[in-house]
């Protein structure tokens, strides 16, 4: 288990720690968990990471300041959910539980939890990085709308002190970003890094990338929003989009294009990882809501081509499905039965579309050159192989 204290660090006979996560969410080293992939991940190739889970942001941030400096780098993230939907409804009421919290306790994380943590930690560790994601920073990466202040609000970049943000599944850009850290890599060799944004003052120099509206146009002119999110949806739906440019200030935010999908033998890899499948041990068998949800839950692959207005699927994981193998499916099934409490039942086999397990194009030069949003809509795309055969035999 990772540690998430001083004395769980000196327990484990470390004189130093390469990377600290900071997250929104209470500690379960599960896979349904961002934190514990990225950390499981890190840890797979020789990393020291250790995780501090809902930090106190209210009192004399002990917590910010218990593990000291890592190595590397800080990483941060809200939890599995933004930190503003988990604290309020849609009619903008305070929620009074939260499901990634101990015994649903709400209050456990603040307001944008992200931004705060950030601050919080340039402020006493000002020369550290600190590395962004999950669904929080990565849905906030441009300029969007604000549903609680009812406004339009530029990058997550501009307003925290973040210096580079990790968008969509984590694995592959946290790993060669960690790796471009402990190298000790210059600052035009990081910004190659595939699938990170960074802000930047002055004028771009990258070549052929998509520049948007900037904000501040964005904020006098509707249609230049609007004209934005068109392309930021239509470049987040290809397989090959462009490096996107937003100017704000005297600056800019650029977006780097995506890794490619995950091939099947890097799925098999994310998950042939010594998840506990547990809370972490420091919560002495308090019950946290989200875990019940999904401790009996299988996951068989990632992405969506539904393409549906209302989702943000396709914005943090891509539209194509990248699959696990059933060998890796039906080995975790088998640690599942083995672990204690298991009841016999699997609650689901699945993920966020739960039947495209398997599903792909026929011909992957044609979804190649697609810039279609939906294989579905407004037709079922021909390219598209939508048999369910391979879920049913799973």
């Amino acid at each position: 288990m990772f540690p998430t204290s001083k004395k769980e660090v000196e327990a484990l006979g470390w004189d130093y720690i390469d990377v600290i996560l900071f997250t929104g969410d209470a500690f379960v080293d599960h896979p349904s968990f961002g934190t514990a992939c990225i950390a499981r991940w890190l840890q797979h190739f020789g990393y020291r990471v250790a995780v501090v889970p809902q930090p106190n942001w209210r009192d004399d941030l002990r917590d910010f300041k218990k593990l000291g400096a890592p190595r590397l780098y800080f990483g941060v993230n809200a939890g599995a959910m933004d930190s503003m939907v988990n604290h309020y409804t849609a009619g903008k009421r305070l929620r009074h539980d939260d499901a990634y919290t101990p015994e649903g306790k709400a209050g456990q994380r603040p307001d944008y939890a992200v931004s705060v943590y950030t601050n919080i930690l340039k402020e006493i560790y000002p020369d550290v990085p600190v590395v962004i994601g999950g669904v929080e920073a990565s849905l906030r990466r441009l300029t969007h709308y604000d549903y609680w202040k009812d406004e339009l609000v530029p990058s997550i970049l501009k307003w925290c002190r973040a210096d580079y943000l990790c968008y969509g599944m984590g694995e592959k850009p946290m790993l060669e970003l960690t790796r471009a850290i402990e190298a000790q890599r210059n600052i035009h060799e990081i910004h190659k890094i595939p699938q990170i944004a960074f802000l930047m003052s002055g004028k771009w120099k990258v070549k052929d990338p998509l520049v948007l509206h900037s904000f501040e146009e964005c904020k006098k002119d509707k249609k230049a929003f609007a004209e934005n999110f068109h392309l930021i949806e239509t470049h987040a739906n290809m397989m090959h989009p462009a490096t996107i440019i937003e100017p704000v200030g005297n600056g800019y935010v650029q977006i780097n294009p995506p890794y490619s999908p995950s091939t099947t033998e890097e799925m098999d890899s994310f998950w042939d990882l010594p998840f506990t499948k547990l809370p972490h041990p420091r919560y002495k068998g308090k019950r946290i809501p989200a875990y019940d949800m999904i401790k009996d839950s299988i996951i068989t692959h990632r992405g969506c081509f539904g393409g549906c207005n209302f989702c943000t699927i396709a914005a943090h994981q891509g539209k194509f499905i990248q699959s696990r193998s059933q060998a890796s499916i039906l080995a975790e099934v088998k640690k599942l039965a083995k672990m204690p409490g298991f009841a016999g039942n699997i609650s689901d086999l699945g993920a966020p579309t739960a039947n495209m397990y398997g599903m792909r194009g026929k011909n992957p030069a044609l979804c190649d050159r697609c810039r279609r949003k939906s294989c579905l809509f407004p037709a079922p795309c021909p390219n598209m192989n939508r048999s369910h055969k391979q879920i049913l035999e799973l």
